[in-house]
């Protein structure tokens, strides 16, 4: 069955969007941003993923005779409306934070401005792009700079079918150095990698025999599972025997070892020691087993002995969520901008209302990051001084000089044409190399991280403020004191 994309999409959108078709509304211009409220994994960053699944989402949105049907089945649209989804297209415009950069709560990620239909309909699928592949490229990025070394995607039986192809895709960009994913190689040009299961080893009647069927099928792919039964005494020793009487002899290498269980900083101190008494000191030690970035500081602590970790589950299918949300921030009325806010009691839920930009400052002798600021679309920012407010407590304020500052959005559609360069994936996994180099350690530290600087305008401040009592006083009734209680 082959499954029209945006028509995973949650109904709520279809009953809005034939409302504003009904009250007439449907060439109103919105302004909708996607932002999120904290980082995932209690980290200090996010990273930017999923634009290029977005770009080709928008670029081929549509709907079949077949999906109008089914709407028309369900009785609750004109059919005014479902002729108006028959040649439905996105003809609005996206801006965007390019895949690969790091991204913090608060901040416009992706603003869509667009008609009021056009701009909701998208809500559900772009959401689900950008969190789950954010997601992913995050907690890969955890792992890969705890590690050290290279780490390998194994996720893929972890995630829901063509979910891990994009899991892959993505902690790839985020600097795995592959995946054991075939499709991602096909269709996306990454690495593939692994060689057996420890079903290949009980498939036969010894280990010994198991490593040197597969040796021989695979001479130049000789990393041997050694923990089907018992590492120090059957795997490893059998592994260096099919070394000694088969690789050795016909001039083979012997590429190394996989170690999936037990205590790996044992027994990989231990591997070690067997491996080079052997006379293989190239043999390299892989280790895998559920590994956390937290698990893999303990493992480069205790002086573990690894040239390369397997990361499956905490790679492709995080226990966290980013959170990412898309809301209305402005509407377009006869040529003027008319910011909207939500007002939330819970604080973090009340939105930074307007059309806007985000800047990132850079100081010009480190290159580091020193904080993003984000300012109404028509602010001018100074390049000589700047002081960053705290959008919470604003008598924290912090005043830089000799800084370079960027602006992080870039167009991505403009009048529903395509206008970005989109980067090849080794580009953006390039880019967000350099990107990640920008942000102070302590930032980065997986545990208790500094954090990121992510403050408004004054300007911004004040619309703010404003709104928030505008709204309220509008919208919200007097309370009335009943019997001595509120």
């Amino acid at each position: 069955m082959k499954i029209n994309e945006i028509m995973s999409t949650d109904r709520y959108e279809f009953t809005m969007a034939s409302g504003y078709f009904e009250e007439e509304m449907k060439d109103k211009i919105a302004y909708f941003d996607i932002f999120l409220r904290r980082n995932p994994l209690q980290n200090g960053y996010t990273i930017m993923a999923g634009l290029d699944q977005i770009i080709d989402t928008v670029k081929n949105i549509h709907f079949e005779e077949e999906d109008v049907e089914y709407f028309r089945n369900q009785g609750i649209y004109s059919e005014k409306f479902l002729s108006y989804l028959r040649n439905f297209k996105f003809e609005g415009d996206i801006y965007a934070i390019e895949n690969g950069t790091p991204i913090f709560p608060n901040e416009p990620v992706i603003t869509v401005r667009a008609n009021l239909i056009e701009s909701q309909i998208l809500e559900t699928i772009l959401l689900s792009h950008f969190n789950s592949s954010s997601l992913v490229a995050t907690a890969t990025k955890r792992i890969v700079l705890e590690a050290g070394k290279p780490v390998m995607a194994f996720g893929t039986r972890r995630c829901h079918s063509k979910a891990a192809i994009d899991a892959d895709k993505n902690a790839y960009m985020a600097g795995c150095c592959g995946s054991s994913n075939e499709a991602t190689g096909k269709y996306y040009g990454v690495p593939t990698l692994g060689t057996m299961a420890h079903s290949w080893v009980t498939a036969f009647d010894t280990e010994y025999e198991a490593f040197l069927k597969y040796a021989k099928r695979h001479p130049n792919n000789t990393v041997f599972l050694v923990d089907t039964y018992d590492v120090l005494r059957s795997g490893i020793p059998n592994a260096i025997k099919v070394a000694n009487d088969y690789l050795k002899p016909n001039g083979l290498p012997f590429k190394g070892i996989r170690i999936d269980s037990g205590d790996l900083a044992y027994l990989s101190k231990e591997a070690r020691r067997m491996l080079d008494e052997a006379g293989y000191p190239d043999a390299t030690i892989c280790l895998s087993n559920g590994l956390t970035a937290e698990a893999i500081r303990d493992l480069n602590m205790q002086g573990a002995k690894v040239d390369s970790y397997g990361v499956g589950d905490n790679i492709s299918y995080p226990l966290d969520r980013v959170g990412g949300v898309y809301k209305l921030v402005a509407i377009e009325e006869n040529g003027k901008i008319i910011p909207k806010i939500k007002v939330s009691q819970d604080e973090i839920k009340t939105i930074n209302p307007g059309v806007k930009k985000v800047y990132r400052f850079y100081d010009k002798k480190t290159g580091y990051a020193l904080g993003d600021v984000v300012a109404l679309s028509h602010e001018l920012i100074p390049k000589d001084t700047f002081t960053l407010v705290d959008p919470t407590d604003t008598w924290k304020r912090t005043t830089i000089k000799d800084y370079e500052i960027r602006e992080l959005q870039v167009p991505i559609f403009k009048g529903g044409e395509l206008v970005y360069d989109v980067p090849t994936l080794k580009e953006s996994r390039d880019y967000c190399t350099r990107e990640m180099d920008t942000l102070y350690e302590e930032v980065k530290r997986i545990e208790k991280p500094h954090k990121y600087y992510v403050d408004l305008t004054l300007e911004l401040l004040k619309l703010k403020k404003e709104l928030i009592v505008s709204t309220t006083e509008k919208t919200v009734p007097k309370e009335k004191k009943i019997g001595g209680l509120w």
